[in-house]
């Protein structure tokens, strides 16, 4: 078995290690990290629920090789709370409803937060297309885009002051 070593930047942390060629970035992250919020569901990229950022984009983690994040930096659903201080899309998830079992919850809430990096003002379109290819067997979906629109709304109301 080939391994490699990789160096990458993880939830701001460094790190180098030794990863077998054929191990995905979930599988890295998960097993190899013990960052177990990114989750594993289908393992063929339809879900969502592997979702993390690989520089800055947001990936199904299922589907990269953890060579191919040689160099990058990876964001996962434990990298987004700074200092004990949840982002406002976790937090309005949360109030909303919208993390039932949490089974995909981490998937849906990374999608989010790179919608609203882009567009603090996301129409239900926008909320749909940042959504599609996640799954969620148990909110319906309703609670999800209400949790993206509140969240939405405290940005801006947190910018404008």
């Amino acid at each position: 078995m080939t391994e490699h070593l990789i160096n990458l930047k993880v939830n701001g942390d460094a790190v180098a290690i030794r990863v077998p060629a054929h191990r995905t970035l979930l599988e890295l992250l998960r097993d190899m990290l013990g960052l177990t919020g990114t989750k594993e569901g289908c393992g063929n990229g339809e879900c969502g629920a592997c979702t993390a950022f690989l520089d800055g984009t947001p990936v199904r983690t299922c589907l990269v090789l953890a060579v191919e994040a040689d160099g990058c930096e990876v964001e996962t659903i434990e990298g987004l709370t700074r200092d004990g201080k949840l982002k406002p899309i976790q937090e309005a998830f949360s109030e909303t409803g919208a993390v039932q079992c949490g089974f995909c919850t981490p998937g849906f809430v990374i999608a989010a937060e790179a919608l609203l990096r882009k567009n603090t003002d996301p129409d239900d379109d926008a909320i749909a297309a940042a959504f599609s290819g996640h799954i969620c067997r148990c909110t319906g979906y309703a609670s999800l885009v209400e949790g993206v629109k509140l969240a939405a709304k405290r940005m801006r109301e947190a910018a404008a002051n």
